[in-house]
């Protein structure tokens, strides 16, 4: 789950990054008694669980006369179709240069990966894309408390040296929140010191209960729904719904469908040993997706049984077209109750498939 930038910062703030003066507010009223604190520039940053906000007009520079109507602007507005409900208010900093440090999990090695370049700031990734020699890296074991001094002189390069503990601060972050990015862009050097202009936390959501997080906030209300019912689901663009039990075979389902032309609506592995309830659950998520057309299930029977799929199937009386492939325990008597019912059910897979992106087409 992707923590908010004031909640990123607080955690940064607490560890003793430095972070700029400011505040939360929920109304552009709240502002009025403390702009005092932030001087005479302000910024007013729009926070929205979405990337790219500052492209999408959600942070805005004012100065002290007119910052409660640039909030009263910046709470009238929605970013990328999400209405503002919270901004972060903060003194403007004099920004003389800016980096860039993140780290995050490299998945080749399995251990934490230190990012940090002198040609930071908000295109970072036109600077990967097109000079990845500025972006220098370490790996990290994460038994370690602290980076090595060599890793830092190596990291930091002709950079300031004060930034070499904030780069073991981060590191520090990293580890005890379970996080799978930390990330400071952009890193700055102003007059009066380094300071993190932005920060972006991602908690692992198989940590969020070791973590006090009670809510994954990046769980759409579909996700959520799966979440309840034990589904691992994720959510597509596409116009077929996919049911599956395995990850393996949802997989291999998904793949087969982008190889014939269609997209996929979804991923939901119902697991093993599936009855007609958790089923009927399963197909009413997936017909649930707008541009949902047609559902595939695609499934074989160990302990899952065939014919507790076809009652499954059948409570769940969806509008949308069903196409269905069951093999294994139970199959006849599963074939026969959708049989009897009018469902359309193929031999294998790739017939399944196929099918089912004829009637996208």
């Amino acid at each position: 789950m992707k923590l908010r930038e004031y909640e990123a910062k607080n955690v940064l703030k607490a560890a003793g990054i430095p972070v700029p003066v400011g505040f939360l507010i929920r109304s552009a009223g709240e502002l009025t008694p403390r702009l005092g604190d932030l001087g005479d520039a302000l910024v007013l940053k729009a926070q929205v669980d979405v990337g790219g906000r500052g492209k999408a007009g959600g942070i805005l520079m004012a100065d002290k006369a007119d910052g409660v109507a640039v909030a009263k602007e910046l709470f009238n507005r929605k970013i990328k179709g999400l209405p503002v409900k919270e901004v972060l208010a903060e003194q403007r900093l004099d920004i003389r240069h800016e980096y860039y440090l993140s780290i995050t999990i490299d998945r080749s090695s399995k251990q934490p990966l230190v990012l940090f370049t002198e040609a930071g700031g908000v295109e970072i990734e036109i600077t990967a894309r097109e000079h990845p020699e500025l972006i220098r890296k370490v790996v990290a074991n994460p038994l370690m408390r602290d980076l090595p001094p060599f890793m830092l002189r190596e990291l930091i390069g002709t950079a300031p040296k004060e930034i070499g503990p904030i780069i073991n601060k981060l590191y520090r972050i990293f580890i005890e929140k379970d996080a799978l990015l930390a990330e400071i862009n952009p890193l700055v050097t102003t007059p009066n010191g380094v300071f993190a202009a932005d920060a972006k936390i991602i908690v692992d959501d198989n940590a969020l209960g070791r973590q006090g997080i009670t809510v994954n906030r990046d769980l759409s209300e579909r996700e959520r729904e799966a979440e309840k019912y034990g589904f691992s689901y994720v959510e597509l663009n596409g116009a077929i719904g996919v049911i599956g039990n395995g990850a393996g075979l949802t997989m291999a389902t998904l793949d087969l469908i982008e190889y014939y032309g269609g997209k996929a609506a979804n991923f939901l592995d119902v697991g093993g040993g599936a009855e007609s309830e958790r089923v009927m659950n399963a197909v009413r998520l997936v017909a649930s997706v707008p541009t949902v057309k047609v559902v595939v299930v695609n499934l074989l029977g160990g302990i899952t049984k065939c014919d507790e799929v076809a009652k499954g199937i059948i409570a769940a009386g969806i509008s949308q077209k069903v196409i269905v492939r069951l093999a294994g325990t139970n199959e006849a008597e599963g074939r026969k109750l959708l049989s009897e019912k009018g469902y359309e059910m193929l031999d294998t897979m790739d017939l399944v498939v196929r099918k089912a992106v004829e009637v996208t087409a």
